[in-house]
């Protein structure tokens, strides 16, 4: 069975195109290299999501995301730095960055900066932004612990993360960018 990694063991796993467990803000996440297209159709495969959905990027502050962020207009910079009541995930328009699997069917790409602290501890050690999409298989709800993650992925997983939960109730709000629209409260 799965036991807890160290950050360099996360970290390791990530860089060798693993897939990961992590606790975020409201729920455990799974996570991998956003750039390693092995490791996107893995991880989609373990968790049974259609790959036209697109994932979540996360990242310990936006200057992370600087590559997807290129070409935004200073405006929309702004707003994306602004505080929120809550762990907001912004769809920003994909810039040709965005890897096909992390975008899905969309034009835009989804990204999170993430004031959990162990979250931007391994995004700060992995040197950039990951996946992070809810820890549980399509359609299930989200893992809420480290042992609900070990009984639902077994040894599918390449490193597990442990710490305790964001303090959040539900998972991210999902806001377009460009619209201020409200797509998940």
């Amino acid at each position: 069975m799965l036991q807890a990694s160290s950050l360099d063991t996360a970290v390791a796993a990530l860089r060798e195109g693993g897939v990961i467990a992590y606790p975020t803000e409201a729920v455990w996440g799974l996570g991998c290299d956003p750039d390693d297209t092995s490791a996107l159709t893995r991880l989609l495969r373990i968790k049974r999501r259609d790959p036209a959905k697109g994932v979540i990027l996360v990242a310990a502050d936006l200057d992370q995301f600087s590559p997807w962020l290129e070409g935004l207009p200073d405006e929309r910079r702004a707003v994306l730095a602004e505080p929120q009541p809550q762990p907001t995930t912004w769809l920003v328009p994909d810039n040709g960055r965005a890897a096909e699997l992390v975008r899905g069917e969309h034009d835009k790409v989804a990204l999170r900066v993430s004031d959990h602290p162990l979250v931007g501890e391994l995004c700060r050690a992995f040197g950039g932004p990951l996946v992070s999409t809810s820890a549980n298989r399509a359609g299930e709800p989200s893992a809420m612990s480290a042992e609900e993650v070990r009984r639902v992925f077994g040894d599918e997983l390449d490193a597990l993360l442990d710490g305790p939960l964001g303090g959040h109730t539900r998972p991210s709000t999902i806001r377009d960018l460009a619209t201020g629209r409200v797509l998940r409260a």
